[in-house]
């Protein structure tokens, strides 16, 4: 009996040893320290950190690959954690990064983690953190700080400098100080940091002048922001040893005196802030070196005199913001000529003067243009008009003159119209109407005469308008925008009559009918006839430009772009960066060989769009631009995808922008259905034997309209499932016409006999064999790649699986299992959708009905794949067949039923 308590003290003692060891730093430190953590911080995300699993697979850990008992990341970004920061993470001793941001953390970040000696990477952004411990600055292997968006205050600790290879330092938003007393010493121990490339301190309370050390970082600083603090004095002279800077933020501050000349010099600046700042002064001409700079924020200043014309060196450039300053002089001709200026171009509330340059009409990609506020004369150029994504148009408040140019009418996008305050005058042009997105419209203070033109009823955006303080006359419609008109909008027009009754304008007179009748008779007498004559001559004229017009079309066939333009209205690259939130991964739809597809919702509309986003950097992506353009133009069937609009623009980076806006279909390609992602097969997300056979009818149906009924034929080129997208009541649309050939009229029907010189079109797997050796596209080519989707449609195998080696492909695949055994090959998953039958025997008969289509249907796929073109089936005879497979099978479906019944 004495020998137990000898074994339970040595099981304790067993215990404590191990209990020991894990306390000195074994396999299982860490896993103690994260059980810690948890036990400090209430969040749902650590409910998966129990023993169920290794702590190496707790969510938000990751171990080391040579320590596979160390944890060397701690990702639990926006988990919902809160109270304040447990020490005991100082004792993952072996942590590299952690990421803790966007969470409810508060208080003291702990001084322990100074013992992180291997930290490369603390991330405690966005928190309500209050002090930031000196030991933190000991950790020399950091190299990306972020402790933005926190409650720190007071001074940043001087031993910041010792982080030597520190590269990212974020430290904005939080009410950290500085002042002449402590002379800015930590930006003064921050030139030791050799390695820093990012600076952040932007939204605190810096004060003082901004210290001339800051530019002993010049071969390694790329991003400099100390916006929004209250720093003073003058920009260093040597701001242009920053050679390495890319982007510059020095706006809401208190920064006075001029722009250094040596700014020139940062030639690697894409982005500067000098907005709301007391700087003033020329803008030198030394920033037209800047030739990669892509914005230029400036406004709310006081910078003076003309603006340089070596602007129009910064052929980059896609944002020009100088309002709100003392410029004066004419607007430089070169601002106009920048064929990257998109985004906006805003020169409001200065002293500028003289005419719009007629090179306005250079700016095809602008979104917005402001020019109110200034001493602008003369009239606005009818080359204006060829703006035709301009959305915002402000010229108020200067001395413009004459009438409103009728190519405003051309702006079919423009939202915003603001011509106030000027000496404008004439009759309102009715084609004004025909600006089919306008919500505000103003024309106030001008000297307009003559009617309101009927036709702003009809503009169903529009809900803003003012033409008060002109000459105007006549009765004020009341349908659309002047149902909710109010008085002030038409107010100082004397001779305005009718409208709403809120408006209380006098009624307008009603003629006599009764005197006039006699003198209307006799004014009819002689109209009506020379009335008739002049319709004959005119149609006459009409048919014979409409004739030389067609004529002219054919010998000089103008590029795609433009045809497309006129055919579509133009989009701008921001109205689908909204619609996609700026193409995010969220609303990717796909991805091909040329761009990619985003799901998007167009301004002012319900319905969701598909823009696909063409990859400009990927050669012959252009070239797939405009083929698929010229393709989309000519044709018009259900079963063939509908271009809605286009986008040819510069991005915001000042790169080429091309985009086709499509229908949007919700279900997604066939690819998708005939390979499911998900490992689970249901009837939800698969096809049945009838879905499939109407498919492949709606595809075969849109071929045949491209080869055999659309002058001139078109040949598609790149048949594959993933090109077929499905609406929302599953009918099949054939897109993606990238590398599509029109075929020239001399073709022959089927087949074009001269060799290729452009390569292989089409994607491996469906290629005709004969591009392979050269031949040129064809009609038979395409009914090739027919074949081959119709057998991997109903088999459900990728004529790319892994399977098909040496000389097997699905062809022979298929052929080799004809007709004996097409049950075998075919795809499973048609069975999961006939469950109606009540007993073995209906079954049976429904599994011999489709086996007897099955049949049908491989033998069509087989004929339409053979190796030599000429053996393959006529498109039109397959289109015969597979609409007597699909009448056949639902033919034997209702007799099956009504046996069944019976």
């Amino acid at each position: 009996m004495a020998i137990r308590p000898t074994r339970l003290a040595l099981s304790l003692l067993c215990v404590v040893m191990t209990i020991g060891t894990a306390s000195r730093g074994g396999g299982n430190s860490d896993e103690a320290t994260l059980l810690a953590f948890k036990a400090g911080h209430s969040s749902s995300v650590l409910a998966s950190w129990n023993s169920s699993a290794s702590f190496c697979n707790w969510e938000g850990v990751t171990c080391g690959r040579r320590r596979p008992t160390r944890v060397v990341a701690l990702d639990l970004r926006s988990s919902n954690l809160t109270g304040t920061l447990t020490p005991v993470v100082g004792n993952l001793t072996f942590l590299r990064w952690l990421n803790l941001s966007s969470n409810g953390l508060y208080g003291e970040i702990p001084p322990s983690l100074g013992r992180l000696r291997h930290l490369r990477s603390l991330d405690l952004g966005s928190n309500s953190l209050s002090v930031i411990p000196y030991s933190l600055f000991n950790l020399t292997s950091l190299k990306y700080v972020y402790l933005f968006r926190n409650r720190f205050s007071g001074f940043v600790p001087s031993t910041v400098g010792r982080l030597r290879f520190v590269e990212r330092l974020g430290l904005y938003s939080n009410r950290l100080e500085a002042d002449k007393s402590k002379g800015w010493e930590f930006i003064t121990s921050l030139a030791n940091c050799s390695q820093l490339q990012y600076l952040d301190i932007a939204y605190n309370s810096f004060s003082g002048k901004l210290p001339r050390s800051i530019v002993n970082l010049s071969t390694t600083l790329q991003e400099l922001y100390v916006d929004h603090n209250s720093i003073s004095g003058s920009m260093p002279e040597e701001i242009g040893n920053l050679i390495g800077l890319d982007m510059l933020d020095l706006g809401f501050t208190n920064l006075s005196g001029v722009i250094p000349t040596s700014i020139g010099k940062l030639a690697n600046l894409v982005e500067i802030g000098l907005h709301y700042t007391s700087l003033s002064g020329l803008i030198p001409s030394s920033i037209g070196n800047l030739t990669n700079l892509n914005r230029l924020y400036a406004f709310y200043s006081n910078f003076e005199g003309p603006i340089p014309a070596s602007l129009g060196e910064l052929k980059k450039l896609f944002v020009l913001g100088l309002s709100n300053n003392h410029l004066n002089g004419s607007i430089p001709r070169e601002i106009f000529e920048l064929p990257s200026l998109s985004w906006f171009l805003d020169l409001s509330s200065n002293s500028l003067s003289g005419p719009i340059p007629s090179e306005v009409g250079t700016l095809v990609n602008i979104n917005a243009v402001d020019l109110s506020g200034n001493q602008l004369s003369g009239q606005i150029p009818d080359s204006i008009g060829n703006c035709i994504v301009l959305e915002s148009l402000y010229l108020e408040e200067n001395s413009f003159e004459g009438g409103i140019p009728q190519s405003l009418s051309n702006l079919k996008g423009l939202t915003i119209l603001n011509l106030t305050m000027n000496k404008f005058s004439g009759k309102i042009p009715d084609t004004i109407g025909s600006i089919q997105q306008l919500q505000k419209l103003s024309l106030a203070h001008n000297n307009f005469s003559g009617p309101i033109p009927a036709s702003l009823q009809n503009l169903t955006t529009l809900w803003q308008l003012d033409v008060s303080f002109n000459n105007l006359q006549g009765e004020v419609p009341v349908k659309g925008v002047f149902r909710n008109l109010t008085f002030s909008s038409v107010v100082g027009n004397d001779n305005l009559c009718g409208g709403i009754p809120q408006l209380h304008l006098p009624p307008c007179p009603i003629l006599d009918v009764r005197k006039n009748k006699n003198q209307h008779l006799k004014s009819l007498a002689i109209a009506l006839p020379t009335t008739g004559a002049m319709l004959v001559l005119v149609s006459v004229i009409v048919l014979i430009l409409l004739h030389h017009r067609k004529l002219k079309r054919r010998q000089n066939r103008q590029a795609t772009s433009l045809v497309i333009e006129e055919q579509y209205q133009r989009v701008s690259y921001y109205v689908l960066s909204r619609g996609s939130n700026d193409f995010s991964e969220a609303n990717l739809l796909g991805k091909g060989r040329y761009g990619s597809v985003y799901r998007c919702t167009l301004d002012n509309e319900d319905a969701l769009v598909a823009v696909k986003v063409f990859d400009l950097q990927q050669l012959g992506s252009s070239k797939s631009f405009e083929a698929e353009c010229e393709a989309l133009r000519r044709v018009r069937h259900r079963s063939l995808i509908k271009i809605i609009t286009c986008c040819s623009s510069i991005d915001p980076r000042g790169q080429e922008f091309k985009a086709l806006v499509l229908e949007f279909m919700p279900n997604g390609s066939l690819d998708g259905w005939i390979h499911p992602k998900s490992s689970k097969c249901s009837p939800s997300n698969t096809l049945s034997f009838s879905q499939r056979l109407n498919i492949v009818i709606d595809i075969f149906e849109a071929m045949d309209y491209l080869h055999n009924h659309c002058q001139p034929s078109i040949i598609h080129c790149d048949m594959k499932p993933s090109n077929i997208l499905l609406a929302e009541d599953m009918s099949a649309k054939v897109g993606d016409f990238g590398i599509s050939k029109i075929l020239p009229k001399s073709t022959t029907k089927t087949h074009l006999n001269s060799k290729s010189s452009i390569g292989i079109r089409g994607s491996i797997g469906y290629i005709a064999p004969e591009y392979g050796e050269g031949s040129a596209a064809s009609k038979l080519g395409d009914i090739y790649s027919l074949g081959i989707m119709l057998l991997e449609m109903f088999t459900a195998t990728s004529p790319t699986d892994d399977m098909f080696k040496d000389s097997l492909n699905l062809h022979d695949f298929a052929a080799a299992a004809f007709p004996d055994r097409a049950l075998e090959i075919a795809d499973e998953t048609i069975w999961l959708h006939e469950t109606n039958y009540t007993d073995v025997t209906d079954a049976s008969m429904t599994r011999g009905i489709i086996q007897q289509s099955l049949v049908s249907v491989f033998g069509l796929g087989i004929s339409c794949s053979k190796q030599q073109p000429r053996e393959r089936m006529v498109l039109a005879d397959a289109v015969s067949k597979i609409h007597a497979i699909r009448d056949e099978y639902f033919k034997s479906q209702m007799v099956e039923q009504r046996a069944i019944e019976h």
